[in-house]
């Protein structure tokens, strides 16, 4: 299995994708070959840092001599750099050189270049992308997280069916529970588009729709999947990627007060590094963006070495249990009517 790490992409690159890139050598061995897409004497001198003997047959850098900034705008930075390290690391996904891309770099960009190169599947307008976020039952994704602010119902039904792919077939769960992002459990509540994209999720077959959820469902409900568009989705995974952190500073500080709490906190220590564990974006690595004709993995812009070697872990499984395929299969079972028969259906309009 080839992977192409955009080396370059990151707050902190190319370093944490070479500690990445050597951990994941490590420890995966279905890991054939991991192409280092980036500005090749740069990565040459990292490598030699970290000790990555390029002699090995199992990496080799692939130059690319622009990088597209974390600030800079997406669609508009890979048509103007084509020789940036995220274009050509999915140049190569495109042309079956690589199995599937990494990157920690800017979301727009990937997530576009992903759009223009690979192109959606069939019965797919807009990819998604599927951040997972640990609760007490076990990991709930949040899909779309990001890649398409402007959702429409029809896009949000995609969503099911794609996370709903996923959960079964790559996390392995066997009836993935999918619910709707709403301001209110009942029927009625929500905005015009969360009212319309419910009456089609449950006229949508093969998915396990279970209405509208909330924001704690996220942490208490058994849920596999929740469904908003990308505005809503980003605003959420932010929001409580700060609480968590803010919580973790707040504690920390409590903890210092008194040499008292600091014994006890020694004695609590395999508790908090268990919950860091649980909680920490590195454990998990990175989000698939569901509905290209690719295997396109999104590491958080500030990974460490752990994301990235996870977010080449999440890569080889997503390829190896044939993800798209599944997702086609699952598409090409919906009914299929023209768009405006099937608002009418959701609407029950005659």
């Amino acid at each position: 299995m080839k992977v192409a790490l955009d080396a370059m992409g990151g707050d902190h690159a190319p370093q944490i994708n070479i500690t990445g890139a050597i951990e994941a050598l490590r420890d995966f061995p279905k890991l054939t070959h991991l192409y280092l897409v980036g500005e090749e004497t740069a990565l040459q001198k990292e490598c030699a840092a970290q000790g990555l003997d390029l002699k090995n047959p199992r990496v080799s850098i692939v130059h690319a001599a622009e990088v597209i900034g974390m600030a800079e705008p997406g669609a508009k930075s890979v048509r103007r750099k084509k020789q940036s390290s995220i274009s050509i690391a999915m140049d190569m996904v495109k042309e079956g050189t690589a199995d599937a891309f990494v990157s920690a770099g800017n979301t727009g960009a990937a997530v576009a270049a992903a759009t223009i190169k690979l192109r959606c599947l069939k019965g797919i307008d807009r990819a998604g992308i599927a951040s997972p976020l640990p609760n007490e039952h076990g990991i709930c994704n949040i899909l779309d997280a990001g890649a398409n602010p402007e959702a429409k119902p029809e896009h949000l039904v995609a969503y099911a069916v794609m996370g709903t792919a996923f959960a079964r077939h790559v996390l392995g769960v066997a009836e993935p529970r999918v619910g709707l992002m709403s301001n209110g459990e009942e029927e009625e509540k929500g905005t015009t588009f969360t009212k319309e994209t419910f009456k089609r999720l449950k006229d949508t077959p093969g998915i396990n729709f279970i209405g509208n959820v909330e924001g704690h469902d996220l942490f208490e409900t058994k849920l596999d999947i929740v469904l908003c568009d990308g505005f809503v989705g980003n605003i959420v995974l932010k929001s409580v990627e700060a609480t968590a952190k803010a919580v973790s500073k707040w504690l920390k500080t409590e903890i210092k007060e008194t040499p008292l709490r600091m014994a006890g906190a020694v004695l609590a220590q395999g508790a908090f590094k268990a919950l860091k564990a649980k909680s920490s974006y590195e454990t998990y690595g990175g989000s698939p963006l569901l509905g290209v004709n690719g295997v396109v993995i999104i590491a958080h812009g500030s990974s460490t070495g752990l994301a990235v070697r996870n977010a080449i872990r999440v890569a080889v499984e997503t390829v190896e249990h044939k993800i798209n395929p599944r997702i086609e299969e699952a598409m090409a079972e919906l009914p299929s009517c023209a768009p405006v028969e099937m608002v009418k259906k959701a609407l029950h309009i005659d």
